[in-house]
């Protein structure tokens, strides 16, 4: 190895997944090159083992440092300069992170490069020259400080001692500050005489370390004042303050105070900091020349400089003044000013903010790195950090404050594609501060997946006699994958068919559609069905590949002709010999036939399309020619028809045949075949089994419709018949001849007209020739409300102001039953008939309580109606007589009377519609019992018991 040896340590840091810290040093100035260390060799990798190692850079941001991918070998990548990098920092370490990929695992390694100090600086002062004034009266052990030399390296290569040319009075003391720097003081050793030496001259250097060491030094011109009685003193020669860093500008930070006992100008004392100062002193700090108050002059920053040291002298204003010095320092202290930062080093990434893994990562496979940092100190300066986002991961110690993001379970990208993660860091300060970090991993895509069809089989149909060229399906596959891996294509795997011919003579499938295509036209009859398998596959590495089966049914055509196989025709033509005593149904020929298609195509019936003699009879199915009568010599010696064979394709084809019958001499045979001969009708009659089936099925369906439409007319007939029964005409109680106590005027069909067991005759009469209808009522009173005090009215009726209507017909249109089209009271009702009866007397009707003679009524005003229209009955609402007796008064007066309170009062209207059935419907009604009577209303027009309307005017 090389005089700048290299060496490496191994800090056995190693996580569950494992993450190992290597530690290697080399110096500055080292040349481009150098080797620093090998991974693979450290870490016991051996690259020959698995080709496929390799070892990257987490992230890069400098040229610094080099390494070899294939092995890992570190080195120079450009000269170090120490002192540019780390300052003046004690130690100067390089660190960053490497991803080594071995056997198909991933280790995370931290490397840590502490770079060397060689002596490449000289100690320096910052003047080559210093003036300094002493009084010879100065005490023994006096101190004068002196200007620090700097050295920019650090460690044994710094400045170790300072050094003084030969003299008796003076010697110098080296101490450290607190920032590690060394200064030198000039101690007075000997009492000093202005008259026998005013001036001195001394020579300071400050040496190094180094090996060689390497010095620097000034010159320090000292000049003996004339005696002054007194100089300045301070009451502590050294001071130690504190000063919290978030301070504003001017805040007091310390004052000193020194005393002179001389009077006047002489005891009057001044401060400042002593010559030689550095720049950074006075630029924070300012003292006021009176008070010796330090104030802050600038803000400071612990993280930038934790302790200050000032020198500070007191003056007085008398000739000859011999100063005094105080040593001031000044420590920092940190407060809780800074939040936590975040740094996330992705282990692989193309974009800020995002971090990619592959989907086939496994349990705890690392994905990023996040380091946090504090430059606060103690407790300010400690951070917890915390993920959230997802379950799938999790945060996972790798050294000091670097933690990595691992996977908690196996990724899926068809599942989920990207995760949106947050990475929180809180210090333990008071107040805390926290910083919060948005992350996206996106899972990369693998070939996982290969590509499915839709179907495991399709089935396909194709017409036989096919064009070359036509389309028949496309089959489809799909791939989760995305882009290379899941873009599909289709292929042919090539088979043969029953035939032994390639299947690629057949049928071609489009490689990036899947559509399938016929090569040749099929033939039923040679290949009815065909089966071949089409493969899908990806663009992934490896490809990932289905199949699917394709089975393809030709379908059959009718594009065969029927043949006769029997005769064995020539020219078309066969000559059949037969006896010349053939008898009627004598089996002459038997045809046979021959279809090459299939199902309904390659059925054939026969048939005799030309027989000029009329003498044979084929049976279409059998093909079996008999003589349709006896055959004679009339007949001739050559009988010849025409016979076809005709198949049953939706374009029948066909053919035709000559058959020649030759009369022979030869007599028909006792055990000849004699076939008795069916009539067209009887052919004509023939059904089928499933023609029968239906025919029956239809019937009975007809039947069950008939019996149910029956069933429902006759219930509905006899509910309504009962409700209008119970209902009567005006109101729910029924009123009849018989009873006194009813109050409704019509109780039903019956109870109208007449009752039960009385022969009182119908109550209105029909005219059938102008249509005219009368309504004549039985003297009985209204036990309700006696409106009128005697019995001479009989129709009567109580009621209040609100009207009832009712009307069993309604148009459906929502209108009221006045307005309504179908309602009796509308308008057009009225217009088509109205007979208007006033209450009768009593007098008018027979006393004995004969109704059987003429009938009297009173017709205030009649117009033609056809019958079944409807009735408007009106009655006046107050009582017409107060006299209880008056059965002298004739109708005429009575009916005066009423007119007379017509005009004084209006008349309340209480309107009840129904349709009032006719009379001859009544007369026939009356002959008739239960379902008959009600089967035979619907013949007339109505139901009696569902259509009645009746509008009451109370």
């Amino acid at each position: 190895m090389k005089f700048y040896f290299s060496y490496f340590m191994l800090l056995c840091m190693i996580c569950s997944i494992s993450c190992t810290t290597t530690k290697y040093f080399t110096y500055e100035e080292d040349a481009p090159g150098t080797e620093i260390g090998n991974l693979s060799q450290d870490l016991k990798i051996d690259p020959a083992e698995d080709p496929e190692t390799s070892f990257k850079f987490i992230q890069k941001t400098n040229s610094i440092i080099h390494m070899r991918q294939i092995d890992g070998l570190l080195t120079v990548g450009e000269v170090i300069d120490r002192e540019q990098l780390c300052q003046r920092s004690p130690q100067c370490v390089m660190t960053f992170d490497v991803v080594a990929f071995s056997k198909e695992k991933f280790q995370l390694i931290h490397v840590e490069i502490e770079v060397k100090d060689i002596n490449d600086h000289s100690p320096q002062f910052t003047r080559n020259e210093t003036h300094l004034d002493i009084s010879e009266n100065a005490p023994l052990n006096s101190r004068f400080p002196l200007d620090i030399a700097v050295d920019h390296d650090v460690g044994d290569n710094y400045i170790q001692t300072y050094h003084i040319s030969n003299t008796n009075h003076f010697v110098v003391e080296v101490s450290t500050r607190e920032d590690g720097e060394k200064s030198a003081e000039l101690v007075l050793i000997k009492t000093l005489d202005r008259e026998t030496e005013e001036f001195y001259t001394i020579e300071v250097t400050a040496i190094d370390g180094g090996t060689p060491a390497k010095s620097g030094s000034t010159t320090v011109y000292i000049r003996v004042l004339d005696f002054n009685d007194n100089s300045p003193t301070f009451e502590h020669n050294s001071l130690k303050v504190e000063l919290s860093e978030d301070s504003p500008i001017g805040s007091r930070v310390l004052k000193v105070h020194a005393f002179d006992p001389d009077a006047g100008i002489n005891g009057e004392v001044v401060y400042g900091f002593v010559e030689g100062s550095t720049t950074e002193i006075t630029r924070v700090f300012q003292i006021d020349l009176i008070t010796g108050e330090v104030t802050l002059k600038d803000s400071v920053d612990y993280e930038t400089k934790k302790s200050y040291e000032l020198h500070i002298q007191a003056s007085d204003l008398g000739a000859n003044s011999v100063s005094s010095t105080c040593r001031a320092i000044v420590d920092i202290v940190d407060v809780n000013d800074n939040a936590p930062e975040i740094t996330i080093k992705p282990m692989t990434s193309t974009s800020d903010g995002v971090a990619f893994i592959t989907e086939s990562a496994a349990e705890e496979s690392f994905v990023a790195l996040i380091s946090t940092s504090d430059l606060d100190s103690g407790p300010n300066g400690y951070v917890r950090t915390t993920l959230e986002g997802h379950e799938h991961f999790k945060l996972q110690q790798a050294y000091s404050d670097t933690f990595m993001i691992v996977t908690t379970t196996t990724l899926d990208r068809e599942a989920i594609p990207e995760y949106n993660l947050t990475v929180i860091s809180e210090d333990l300060g008071t107040p805390p501060f926290k910083t919060i970090k948005h992350y996206t991993i996106r899972i990369t895509d693998e070939n996982d997946n290969a590509p499915m069809f839709s179907k495991a089989i399709y089935d396909v149909s194709v017409i036989e006699n096919n064009i070359p060229g036509s389309y028949m399906t496309t089959v489809v596959a799909r791939d989760l994958d995305v882009g290379k891996n899941g873009k599909v294509s289709y292929s042919l795997i090539d088979g043969k068919t029953p035939d032994g011919s390639p299947i690629s003579t057949f049928v071609s499938v489009d490689p990036h559609s899947g559509s399938l295509y016929t090569l040749r036209s099929f033939n039923f009859e040679t290949l009815k069905e065909v089966e071949f398998a089409v493969k899908a596959s990806d663009k992934g590495f490896p490809p990932l590949s289905s199949t699917t089966l394709i089975q393809i049914r030709v379908v059959d055509e009718n594009d065969n002709v029927p043949y006769f196989t029997y005769p064995v025709l020539r020219n078309n033509s066969a000559d059949v010999p037969i006896p010349f005593n053939a008898p009627n149904g004598y089996l002459a020929l038997r045809l046979t036939a021959q279809d090459e298609d299939s199902g309904v195509n390659s059925e054939f019936s026969f048939h005799i399309t030309e027989d000029d003699a009329k003498l044979f009879s084929v049976d279409r199915n059998s093909g079996e020619i008999v003589l349709k009568r006896k055959l004679t010599a009339s007949c001739g010696d050559v009988l010849q028809i025409k016979v076809s064979v005709v198949d049953n394709g939706r374009e029948t084809l066909s053919s035709t045949a000559t058959v020649r019958f030759v009369v022979t001499d030869t007599g028909a045979q006792e055990d000849q075949v004699v076939i008795l001969l069916r009539t067209k009708d009887e052919e004509t009659l023939e059904f089928d089994v499933w023609t029968v089936m239906i025919i029956g099925f239809a019937g009975c369906c007809v039947l069950l419709l008939a019996a149910i439409i029956i069933l429902t007319v006759t219930c509905t007939i006899k509910r309504r018949r009962r409700n209008f029964g119970r209902d009567g005409l005006y109101g729910t109680t029924p009123l009849s001849k018989n009873n006194p106590a009813g109050s409704s005027i019509y109780s039903g069909p019956n109870g109208f007209l007449r009752s039960e067991g009385d022969s009182m005759q119908p109550l209105y009469e029909d005219k059938s020739l102008d249509f005219e209808e009368k309504l004549f009522l039985p003297c009985k009173p209204f036990e309700q409300t006696f409106l009128w005090q005697d019995e001479k009215y009989c129709l009567q009726r109580s009621g209040t102001s609100n009207t009832d209507q009712l009307s069993v017909k309604d148009s459906g249109k929502g209108d009221s039953d006045f307005n309504d089209s179908d309602s009796d009271i509308s308008g057009a009702a009225l217009k088509r008939g109205l007979t208007t009866f006033q209450p009768l007397a009593r007098g008018s009707f027979n006393t004995t309580g004969d109704w059987k003679s003429k009938p009297h009524f009173i017709q205030t005003r009649n117009m033609p109606v056809p019958p079944g229209s409807a009735y408007t009955i009106g009655f006046a609402p107050a009582p017409l007589y107060n006299t209880t007796h008056g059965s002298s008064q004739t109708w005429r007066e009575s009916h005066s009377k009423i007119n007379m309170l017509n005009t004084q009062r209006p008349v309340q209207t209480f309107a009840r519609t129904g349709t009032l059935p006719s009379y001859s419907a009544h007369q026939t009604r009356r002959a008739m019992t239960g379902v008959e009577e009600q089967i035979e209303s619907v013949k007339d027009g109505f139901l009696v018991s569902a259509s009645s309307e009746v509008a009451t005017t109370f």
